[in-house]
């Protein structure tokens, strides 16, 4: 026994064998050992300023690279602080793992102080929520490896007790499984008396293509290119997809359920056929309620029926687009006038609002954008700016945009910028934030100086938490807790070791934003902005 290695080094190995290169914490007793044997095999250990954030970062890494994110807290309060973003890998499904100490067994059974039930606690909001045990340890680690990666990923959560760390792991023969789904076969699935799926693409006369994650999990992006330019189809995205169907192509027609949404579902409402591919409703934030035919194209079948398809064709999405396409025998569906003329709509509505010698937040998107290298990452916290950003910025390929938009929550964006420049040092990073959003995580701005990481964080100062403000003026009630009382930003930022600039129009952001890819140390800009804009887009 005493030549077995113990159950946290074959966790460590499990993670080291997976590629992980961070693990994001906020430490605790229970957790200890296992921090120690993950920095002994070269993982860097990345303090967070609260569990929740180091959620967040995980996430973001996840986001950035399509690999596994990991995080860690010890027991009690810290467990139950990082709830929130494990929600929220699981709903973006992202590929998490989080990991919880927890009290040793002698006493788990019967003490009370700090002592919360993981399993009942993540079981609802992860794939699995597991418990690492000394006779499992190499099997337990495989399972959860393999749950997060599997279609569709998402958050597995692991409890290992303060006195099973040292433990001789029994079962420490760790072999790595496959981390990505691979759906060699395909396979279609129709009611009686609906046609194929190669009959229905033919007979459609105004088909639409709507994007999403999955197609970016699949990286379907030659594919679909080559489906709609095939057919002359135009390409709808969902947020969390943007870039996996240029943006400057003649084709793309805008991003589903952010600004200007209207525009956007006309478009589908308008359509005889959608042509959902690897599109994951989890990203509606309206109803479905357009009653065009779709064609589901996935590496899953279509469960959660929030829209109706008649047809599905599962297995590989890219392999199923290159069918379609090869199977093309039709004439093309819309004119590239048709869409430029769609495009131009949605550029008026996206626009609309805006107040001449004020600093709009479409001005805050277009200048950051202009100023941002081709390469560069951007992250979004939620609020009314995140329907902007997801609509008018430009993303060069997928996972250019980083966004939480399946539990859509506020603290998001900053650890995930934090997170994005260490995955992608080589990449300029920038985070579009709320000054709700940013409240929740500017702390963490104080890591970010301490690793010498050079993002930019543009904050969008209104002072209020405007998405909910708007509804509350929208049915005659004041401004309740929607207030946001005014900081200093540039103030904070000094404190913490950041440049820090306050503007209040286009040019001073402009000059503010100059140099993003030279820069050493974190910028923080507060962006001073008349929020009138907003009611004319929502």
């Amino acid at each position: 026994m005493a030549d077995l290695p113990s159950t946290v080094d074959v966790m460590a190995d499990a993670l080291a064998s997976a590629g992980v290169s961070h693990i994001f914490a906020y430490p605790g007793d229970p957790i200890i050992e296992l921090m120690e044997r993950s920095r002994a095999r070269g993982l860097d250990i990345v303090l967070a300023r609260r569990e929740g954030t180091a959620g967040f970062m995980a996430e973001g890494l996840a986001q950035a690279t399509g690999s596994l994110g990991v995080c860690l807290s010890t027991l009690g309060p810290g467990s139950s602080a990082m709830v929130n973003p494990v929600a929220a890998a699981t709903l973006d499904r992202v590929p998490v793992l989080a990991v919880s100490g927890q009290i040793e067994t002698s006493r788990e059974q019967f003490f009370t102080h700090q002592v919360i039930d993981h399993k009942l606690l993540y079981s609802p909001i992860t794939k699995w929520a597991g418990r690492v045990e000394a006779g499992a340890a190499a099997t337990t680690m495989r399972k959860a490896l393999r749950l997060a990666t599997a279609e569709r990923p998402g958050a597995v959560h692991l409890t290992i007790a303060g006195d099973t760390s040292r433990q001789p792991a029994t079962d420490a023969a760790f072999e790595p499984p496959p981390t990505a789904s691979a759906v060699e076969t395909v396979s279609v699935v129709r009611n009686a008396g609906a046609p194929d799926p190669l009959a229905l693409v033919a007979r459609a006369e105004r088909p639409v293509i709507l994007a999403g994650i999955g197609a970016v999990r699949a990286r379907a992006t030659a594919a679909l290119v080559r489906f709609a330019e095939t057919a002359a189809v135009p390409a709808v995205v969902s947020p969390m997809a943007k870039g996996v169907f240029p943006e400057d192509h003649a084709l793309f027609a805008g991003v589903v359920d952010m600004a200007c949404n209207q525009v956007i579902w006309q478009l589908l409402g308008s359509a005889d056929l959608v042509v959902a591919v690897g599109f994951d409703a989890v990203e509606l934030i309206k109803p479905w309620t357009v009653a065009t035919p779709v064609l589901h194209v996935d590496s899953l079948p279509n469960t959660d029926q929030v829209y109706a398809s008649q047809v599905e064709c599962v297995g590989d999405i890219a392999a199923i687009l290159d069918w379609l396409s090869d199977s093309w025998k039709g004439q093309p569906r819309w004119s590239e006038a048709e869409v430029a003329r769609h495009r131009g709509h949605l550029r008026d509505s996206y626009y609309a609002g805006r107040v001449e010698g004020a600093l709009n937040p479409t001005d805050v998107v277009d200048v950051v954008r202009a100023a941002a290298p081709p390469g560069t990452i951007a992250t979004t916290d939620v609020g009314s700016h995140k329907l902007l950003v997801g609509q008018g910025w430009r993303t060069d390929a997928p996972r250019g945009l980083l966004m939480t938009n399946g539990l859509s929550s506020m603290g998001f964006g900053v650890p995930a910028a934090i997170a994005a420049k260490l995955a992608r040092p080589d990449r300029p990073v920038v985070a579009l934030v709320g000054d709700g959003g940013f409240a929740m995580a500017a702390t963490e701005l104080r890591l970010a100086a301490a690793l010498g990481l050079g993002i930019a964080v543009v904050v969008f100062a209104d002072g209020s938490l405007n998405r909910i403000e708007l509804k509350q003026l929208t049915q005659g009630y004041p401004s309740t807790a929607t207030r946001i009382e005014g900081m200093d930003l540039v103030t904070l930022a000094h404190a913490m070791d950041c440049d820090g600039v306050r503007v209040g129009s286009a040019g001073e952001l402009e000059r503010a934003m100059a140099g993003l890819h030279e820069r050493t140390r974190p910028l923080l800009v507060e962006a001073r902005v008349d929020p009138s804009q907003y009611e004319s887009q929502f």
